[in-house]
């Protein structure tokens, strides 16, 4: 297997097309907006649905939460049911695991992954262990929301710019979603709300900005399916979060050279659709897996393995893959673009797996 080293990391990434995604049908009534007012939209649909469903973190009532995706329930749903917290990650969680023993569905926000380790035990040893230690007789349907990544002069440096997704998609007992677009987010965050597990909810922090098409009807997206943002038959580029925009951008651009890719979003990283995966790369006979974080014991070597257990005699060419580096995130801009992957980075890295 070829490790792809990416040299060219630190170009400026190309403005995104805004029609780059469309995953709406054309004859479905739709309206646009940002990843952030559909993740907003669906806490606020979800919450008129459900009367347990609540929310709670820091600065998450008047203030709207750091990222302002709260910013007018507190208005619509009051204090009682979007709860400002004391900073305290293990707080939020300890109150969140026993709302969701007794029967509630909270949501909690946590500002930063970054900070999520101070909440570990709660998260790792309590919330994802409980409903297996008691035989089923107990269950904590709550959701974590945690911003994660950068990029883009997005950063706020080495303690708030991670991407730690393998954290949370390593223990068993929890769901790890990470939606790309808008239609995405709020369709993946309402069946995590329903969801009876513990389910970790990823928010590339670069993304809240992002428009897409949402349908005006009601609809809930399955938590463990992948989805193929692009069919194709050359090769197989499999990205998460921010990153499917990369390779979307990397499909178009090589195309115009003649080049058919298939982009594959996991959006689920755990459960993780391995079917989905096998079967695009049996199709296409090669496979370029594309994620922000680090290399080392990241996402990509787990979709790697995929691939060799469901594709291996199929392949036309060495897997290649394109990560962060192994590196704390730097402040300044000029040294936080040369962290992480850009679209030139997945062009290169499909072109050499055509060669």
């Amino acid at each position: 297997m070829v490790k792809q080293d990416s040299t060219s990391l630190g170009a400026a990434s190309p403005v995104v097309p805004p029609d780059l995604i469309r995953q709406v049908p054309a004859c479905c009534p739709a309206r646009e907006m940002s990843y952030q007012e559909a993740i907003r939209e669906a806490l606020r649909e979800e919450m008129l649905r459900d009367e347990r469903v609540f929310l709670l973190g820091e600065d998450i009532g008047k203030h709207g939460g750091a990222f302002g995706v709260t910013r007018t329930l507190w208005e619509q749903f009051g204090p009682e049911r979007v709860r400002d917290t004391p900073i305290s990650e293990n707080t939020i969680i300890g109150t969140a695991t026993g709302a969701a023993l007794v029967g509630m569905r909270p949501v909690a926000e946590l500002m930063f992954i970054d900070f999520s380790g101070l909440a570990l035990d709660q998260i790792a040893n309590q919330a994802a262990k409980l409903r297996f230690m008691t035989g089923g007789q107990a269950k904590v349907p709550w959701v974590v929301r945690m911003p994660q990544g950068g990029g883009a002069g997005k950063s706020t440096a080495a303690q708030h710019s991670q991407s730690l997704e393998v954290w949370y998609a390593h223990i068993p007992g929890l769901k790890v979603v990470f939606p790309s677009t808008p239609y995405d987010a709020k369709g993946l965050l309402k069946a995590a709300i329903r969801d009876d597990n513990p389910v970790i909810f990823l928010e590339h922090k670069f993304l809240y900005s992002f428009q897409g098409l949402v349908p005006q009807e009601e609809y809930v997206l399955p938590l463990e399916k992948c989805d193929i943002k692009r069919q194709g038959n050359d090769v197989t580029v499999i990205a998460s979060g921010y990153m499917v925009w990369h390779a979307m951008q990397a499909a178009r651009t090589v195309a115009e050279q003649g080049i058919d890719v298939e982009v594959i979003d996991p959006r689920t990283l755990a459960p993780l659709d391995e079917e989905t995966i096998g079967a695009s790369v049996r199709k296409t006979g090669r496979a370029v897996l594309v994620a922000e974080a680090c290399r080392s014991y990241g996402p990509t070597g787990e979709w790697a393995i995929v691939v060799v257990e469901q594709a291996f005699d199929y392949l036309e060419a060495p897997i290649v893959r394109v990560t962060g580096r192994h590196s704390p995130i730097p402040y300044a801009d000029s040294l936080e673009r040369g962290v992480w992957p850009d679209v030139d980075d997945v062009v290169d890295a499909i072109k050499h797996v055509m060669s």
